[in-house]
């Protein structure tokens, strides 16, 4: 006898529907107007010219499967970074590991804790996996860490903690980090997303390295899209070998693809084009601030490659007019409405020929 009450297609498991997808930012400008693609925190100066070169050598070997464990590639982070290769873990873009980790310590009803304001695939992730997002307000647009302890229960498996923050640019001191991990119980995974290391040049910043060497539940990510490579989706993990020996058995075999591991060891190599992204970064994330500033607006303070830009309640100069405006004219910002910012644009830093438009093109539509 048939079932009346039967699905009549097949139907994700319970929660997957109530997960709220992640809209990447804009990417096109209007017909016959020059893009400035401001949005995604990508590097203005593009891939690094060695990379470059090296995803060209590896175009003609496209039929050869990859180095499963992308094992030169871990070697050359290694040698940069003073690691032991062992240790680490290379993905497709830091987010896939970010969802391996909360696959592999998370199950059904347990808790994971990240800030208001943090990067959206943290709740994406935790709720896939089945637990439960623990949201924590921030203080001043940044991480309190006397807030976060306070919500750490039985439940509690993961902390997620982006050091810098995006999309706030706001950062964590070390001494900081320390209080907090020295707060968690052992069998809390701290996992410090620093996505943004390169670009702090601060005396009191660690992406987290030498907290992962000391300990036995702490996690570093980090990822080359923000150096020029966005497009080749590589991100790795630095971790305690317990937790490496469980990611190396969730992950997918041949995760890292050829193009992407040979670009990444040369990039990994090209110091120079290292140095001369940060230097480009820190002279034009100053200037941008002090711009916005004059013109009258809020910025986050930043440490990234990106500002947070807050905008007047008058309601003639909202973020969504601004971002009209600017879109019109081909640059294209980001909207924060979904990380609880409605009045407020990301910018990441551009070209000078970009940062500069903005600028001009932000003045005259505070004037209208």
């Amino acid at each position: 006898m048939s079932n009346t009450n039967a699905p009549t297609r097949p139907q994700p498991k319970p929660g997957v529907m109530d997960i709220d997808a992640y809209v990447p930012g804009k990417s096109t400008a209007p017909a016959g107007v020059k893009l400035h693609k401001l949005s995604s925190n990508e590097n203005p100066l593009g891939p690094s010219p060695k990379a470059i070169a090296a995803a060209r050598e590896v175009a003609g070997k496209l039929d050869i499967y990859p180095d499963g464990t992308a094992r030169r590639l871990r070697e050359a982070l290694a040698e940069a970074h003073g690691l032991n290769a062992a240790n680490i873990v290379c993905s497709n873009g830091s987010d896939e590991i970010l969802g391996l980790l909360a696959q592999t310590y998370l199950s059904p009803g347990d808790e994971a804790i990240f800030t208001e304001h943090a990067f959206m695939v943290y709740k994406i992730y935790v709720k896939a996996a089945g637990g439960t997002p623990v949201i924590v307000k921030e203080r001043d647009e940044r991480a309190d860490v006397d807030a976060i302890l306070a919500a750490v229960t039985p439940r509690t498996k993961i902390l997620f903690l982006a050091n810098p923050n995006n999309p706030t640019g706001t950062y964590l001191p070390f001494d900081e980090i320390r209080r907090l991990h020295a707060g968690l119980p052992p069998h809390v995974l701290f996992v410090l997303d620093a996505a943004y290391a390169e670009f702090v040049r601060r005396n009191d910043y660690e992406a987290g390295i030498e907290l992962v060497s000391s300990s036995d539940n702490v996690v570093m990510t980090r990822t080359f899209s923000k150096l020029g490579l966005g497009g080749a989706r590589i991100g790795w993990m630095y971790a305690p070998l317990p937790i490496v020996d469980a990611i190396n058995r969730m992950r997918g075999p041949f995760n890292v693809n050829a193009v992407a591991i040979e670009a990444g060891i040369a990039a990994v190599h090209d110091r120079a084009y290292l140095e001369l992204s940060v230097t480009h970064n820190e002279r034009w994330r100053t200037w941008l601030t002090e711009q916005f500033t004059a013109l009258g607006l809020r910025v986050t303070p930043s440490v990234g490659n990106f500002l947070l830009v807050h905008f007047p309640e008058d309601g003639r100069h909202s973020a969504a007019a601004a971002d009209a405006y600017l879109t019109e004219r081909g640059y294209v910002l980001r909207a924060v409405t979904g990380y609880g910012f409605p009045n407020a644009l990301r910018m990441s830093v551009g070209t000078e020929e970009a940062n500069r438009g903005v600028i001009d093109a932000l003045s005259e539509f505070l004037k209208s």
